[in-house]
C-alpha cells in the first residue's frame, strides 16, 4: 500500500510539474515573469520530491532498508538545496505580484527579463550556500553508537539523533539556520500579501478578481509548504509521532499539489495549455 500510494503521489508530481513546465516553455503567451518563476517552481518541486520520494518507494518493497554515508549526504544536500530554492522562488514571485499589483506603470521596468535572470541566479546561489551549510553541520557529527535512522529519509534531525556527542549547539544552528530562513520567509510572504491585498482596494472589480485569484493559489501554496517546514525546523530538539508524515506532507504532498492548484486556479496556464493540446491535434 505504501508502495503504491507513494508512486502515485510521485507519477502525479513529476507529471504535472513537467506539464507546467513544457507548458511556460513553449508557450507564446506566458512570458511573463510570473509564469518565469512559476517555471522554477515546478522545477524545483519536481527535484525536491525526486530527492526522497524514489528512495521510499524501493524501500517500500525492500526487506532490508540500507543507506550508504556518502548517499545519505548526498539526499541531505539535495533536500535543502531544492526546499531552500522553493523558499527563495515563492518570496521573488510575491515580489512579482507586489510589483503588478502596487506599480504597475514601473513593472515592465523593474521586473525587466534581464532582473528576473539576476533575481533566480541569486535563489539559486542562496539555496547552495544553505544546503553547504548543512553538510558541514552533518559532517561534523561522530558517528559511533546505532546506525538506525527512525525516519524515511535522511535530515539533520534524524542524524542528530545518532551522534556521539552533545549537540545542543548543533541544534541551535540548525534553529538559526533552517527555521530562521523557514519562519522570516513566512512572515516575510504573509506581510507582502496582506499589502498586495489592501492596495486592492483601488482597483476596478475585474482587476480586483483576477488579482485575487491569483494571489489566492499563491498564499495557498505558501501556507500548505511552510506551515509543515516550521513545524519541523524551528523547534526545540524534541521529537513528535507525527514528524514523518508532517516531513512526508510538505516533501510529497505540497511538490504533488502545487501543480494541481496553479493549474486549476489559473486560467493563464490553463489555457495556454488547451492552446498546445489543440495544436498538437491540429498538426496530427
Amino acid at each position: 500500500m505504501v508502495f503504491i500510494i507513494f508512486l502515485i503521489f510521485y507519477m502525479g508530481t513529476i507529471v504535472g510539474n513537467t506539464l507546467i513546465i513544457v507548458t511556460i516553455k513553449f508557450s507564446r503567451t506566458l512570458g511573463s515573469p510570473m509564469y518565469f518563476f512559476l517555471f522554477y517552481l515546478s522545477f524545483a518541486d519536481s527535484c525536491f520530491s525526486t530527492s526522497t520520494a524514489p528512495r521510499l518507494i524501493v524501500d517500500a518493497l525492500s526487506k532490508k532498508n540500507i543507506i550508504s554515508y556518502n548517499e545519505c549526504m548526498t539526499q541531505v544536500f539535495a533536500l535543502h538545496l531544492f526546499g531552500c530554492m522553493e523558499i527563495f522562488v515563492l518570496i521573488l514571485m510575491a515580489v512579482d505580484r507586489y510589483v503588478a499589483i502596487c506599480k504597475p506603470l514601473r513593472y515592465p521596468v523593474i521586473m525587466s527579463r534581464q532582473v528576473c535572470v539576476i533575481l533566480i541566479i541569486l535563489a539559486w546561489i542562496g539555496s547552495f550556500i544553505h544546503s553547504i551549510a548543512q553538510i558541514v553541520l552533518t559532517l561534523t557529527l561522530p558517528f559511533c553508537g546505532p546506525n538506525l535512522i527512525d525516519h524515511y529519509c535522511c535530515d539533520l534531525q534524524p542524524l542528530l539523533k545518532l551522534a556521539c556527542m552533545d549537540t545542543y549547539m548543533i541544534n541551535l544552528l540548525l534553529v538559526s539556520n533552517s527555521g530562521a530562513i523557514c519562519s522570516s520567509s513566512f512572515i516575510i510572504l504573509i506581510i507582502s500579501y496582506f499589502v498586495i491585498l489592501y492596495s486592492l482596494r483601488n482597483h476596478s472589480a475585474e482587476g480586483r478578481k483576477k488579482a485575487l485569484s491569483t494571489c489566492t493559489s499563491h498564499i495557498i501554496v505558501v501556507i500548505l509548504f511552510f506551515g509543515p517546514c516550521i513545524f519541523i525546523y524551528a523547534r526545540p530538539p524534541t521529537t513528535f509521532p507525527m514528524d514523518k508524515m508532517v516531513a512526508v506532507f510538505y516533501t510529497i504532498g505540497t511538490p504533488f499539489l502545487n501543480p494541481i492548484i496553479y493549474t486549476l486556479r489559473n486560467a493563464g496556464v490553463k489555457n495556454a495549455m488547451k492552446q498546445m493540446w489543440h495544436s498538437k491535434i491540429m498538426t496530427e
